[in-house]
């Protein structure tokens, strides 16, 4: 599959967009702060959750991510949703040498620890969602190895990520994936598996949008759920 940088460009663009108007937003509301944060602690006390297990070399995952679940930030159902993305999937420890094995290899295991710490250093959806998404998109293209350049392609600084990568830090992201992972009831049988507030949606995954608008119960209704 060809190179296709204008994607990624155009996703950057999205994501600066995103980061504009929740500033504009922001400074709308700042001559009544106590209305914005009763609303913003009512929005999110409505969230519906979404959980996304999944693992970062895994086609069916990386499709998953970039041509379904990145519509959320365009269709407005971001808004009602609290995003968990978890990337571990059908890795285990292999207990003879305590060595993580990944279902795709040692690339994996890298690229989901790297992930793991995108997820725990850049705390804003927004943000970290935008380099995982670079990062699968790379990963459809065959290109994984060049995941250093989605930092410069979002403007991004990649130290803390790769601080957090280099430490300890990442093995025990990881390992409290692990932990969660293996604690699903139901397990998990394939990836990614979609969860909506702690129900499985199994194989019907790629439809999650009916199934977070059925669950949530908020009168902010986004066009998506329409």
């Amino acid at each position: 599959m060809g190179s296709h940088p204008s994607i990624v460009f155009t996703f950057a663009i999205g994501f600066s967009l995103l980061l504009f108007t929740f500033q504009c937003h922001t400074e709308a509301y700042e001559l009544d702060n106590s209305r914005f944060d009763h609303n913003v602690s009512k929005m999110v006390s409505q969230q519906v959750n979404l959980s996304v297990y999944y693992e970062a070399l895994n086609p069916t995952c990386a499709s998953f991510i970039v041509k379904n679940l990145a519509r959320i930030f365009d269709n407005g159902l971001n808004t009602i949703l609290n995003l968990r993305l978890v990337p571990w999937g059908n890795a285990y420890l292999n207990k003879s040498n305590n060595a993580v094995v990944c279902q795709n290899g040692s690339d994996e295991c890298k690229l989901n620890t790297l992930q793991a710490c995108t997820i725990n250093v850049l705390r804003d959806v927004n943000k970290h969602f935008a380099l995982i998404y670079c990062f699968e998109f790379l990963a459809i293209e065959g290109r994984y190895k060049d995941w250093r350049s989605c930092f410069s392609s979002l403007g991004l600084p990649p130290k803390p990520v790769l601080d957090c990568f280099n430490s300890l830090n990442g093995t025990k992201l990881e390992q409290k994936y692990a932990i969660e992972t293996a604690q699903l009831n139901p397990p998990h049988t394939f990836v990614p598996w979609v969860v909506v507030n702690n129900q499985p949606i199994g194989i019907d995954y790629k439809n999650f949008t009916i199934y977070a608008c059925k669950a949530y119960r908020g009168t902010l209704v986004p066009m998506a759920c329409h």
